[in-house]
């Protein structure tokens, strides 16, 4: 039986397609058959999770943990089947996942605010316009 004592990144580190969760000596535990065992770096130190699906990208990584002289490799994809593993790495990289919604949001609010801005310069290109003002005129077309 195996579940998740303690996990805390040492480290995380977004770019815009990845969220990388690096992890370090005493930051990573396991319980494995009542016995704790320490995460230590020998091969893979770091889950990468794909910011807009939200999925474990390097399920192939081993992952080494040690009590003593005895250590144990697992691999991401037997991590990720843990559900308390899981739930604990979606809490850390939760904010770090990209919303696509929010994404649509923001868009479209830039979109409403460029027509209400290149509409506001036509209104004061009228307005020089009426008011003979050839210099505000000039000025504002270059704008347009």
């Amino acid at each position: 039986m195996v579940t998740v004592k303690m996990l805390k990144p040492y480290y995380i580190k977004a770019d815009d397609d990845y969220v990388q969760v690096i992890l370090a000596y005493q930051y990573f535990a396991v319980f494995i058959n009542k016995k704790v065992y320490q995460f230590v770096p020998i091969e893979s130190k770091e889950i990468r999770i794909n910011r807009k699906t939200k999925r474990v990208e390097n399920v192939g990584a081993r992952f080494a943990f040690q009590k003593g002289k005895d250590i144990i490799y697992m691999t991401l994809s037997e991590l990720v089947s843990l559900p308390d593993f899981l739930v604990q790495l979606n809490s850390i990289a939760d904010p770090y996942y990209i919303d696509e919604i929010k994404n649509e949001e923001s868009k479209n609010e830039n979109a409403i605010i460029n027509e209400l801005e290149k509409l506001n310069l036509k209104r004061l290109i009228d307005k020089s316009l009426d008011e003979r003002d050839f210099e505000a005129f000039q000025s504002l077309v270059k704008l347009l």
